[in-house]
């Protein structure tokens, strides 16, 4: 079974609890079942990390990357900073798709800059929890048409 690689960066982990308001009240975990069952329901596997550390993303891409499909990534604050995780990106030449849960572009002014979206397939913002179903389904219609090399 091929994989679908699943990345969540710094506070994610705090879904649920975490300004609600903004974020809603989901969990991560539930939003790793949901789309893990979606997955497998498509005939791929969903592999799920989280990390507050720059460096063990950096890592997790690295060592996974090559083996997988594609990538959804919520970079979080990491999004609009580390060259490192686009660079990892780039280097394991795996396609990727931005997630954030808020519109990134209605909120602070440091949050419109990605160092990721010019690179990914395409970013899905905005949606609360459900980007990451946008981002999930987007992602095999991607792997769908892609000419398989």
């Amino acid at each position: 079974m091929e994989t679908i690689l699943l990345i969540n960066g710094p506070n994610l982990n705090l879904l649920g609890m975490r300004e609600p308001d903004k974020y809603g009240t989901t969990s991560l975990q539930t939003i790793v079942d949901r789309l893990t069952a979606r997955a497998k329901t498509e005939g791929y596997k969903l592999l799920s990390f989280q990390s507050n550390s720059e460096g063990e993303i950096v890592s997790f891409i690295q060592h996974q990357g090559q083996k997988a499909k594609g990538v959804l990534i919520n970079a979080g604050a990491y999004t609009h900073t580390s060259l490192a995780i686009r660079d990892a990106l780039l280097a394991v030449q795996i396609p990727f798709i931005e997630i954030h849960l808020s519109n990134i572009y209605a909120r602070e002014t440091f949050r419109h800059h990605s160092y990721l979206a010019d690179k990914a397939v395409g970013v899905i913002s905005g949606f609360g929890d459900f980007s990451y179903d946008l981002g999930l389904m987007a992602m095999l219609e991607y792997l769908r048409r892609r000419p398989h090399v």
